[in-house]
């Protein structure tokens, strides 16, 4: 367990800063754009493009990037694997929102339509 701690302790010390450019070339290369990203983003957490461009300048850790953030009502419609874990299964708050972006933007790269990234219920 002490190797789970210590995983969800680097997500909350992780810059948003530092991941958006690795978000962001991974779905440019894909054909996908910053736009997409953003509208994903902004979904998930209410931050609209001014808002992400201001914590990418105050490089917020991901603790304080979503304890201030609106999380979509519908953010536990996400499910599925990232990075071996089940999104849904996550019992770490921080952890689960975190994997849940990385999930938006794997499927955004994927190609996968807005309608269904977004999950419009």
């Amino acid at each position: 367990m002490n190797n789970t701690n210590n995983h969800d302790e680097r997500f909350a010390k992780m810059t948003f800063a530092t991941v958006y450019p690795l978000y962001l070339a991974k779905v440019e290369k894909k054909d996908r754009t910053k736009e997409e990203l953003n509208q994903v983003i902004e979904w998930l957490t209410g931050y609209d493009e001014k808002k992400q461009q201001e914590l990418i300048e105050e490089n917020v850790t991901f603790e304080k990037f979503f304890q201030n953030a609106t999380l979509n009502p519908h953010a536990h419609l996400i499910t599925g694997v990232i990075c071996g874990y089940r999104v849904e299964e996550i019992e770490n708050t921080l952890t689960q929102q975190v994997r849940y972006l990385d999930k938006l933007v794997d499927e955004l790269a994927k190609g996968r339509k807005m309608e269904k990234i977004l999950r419009f219920a």
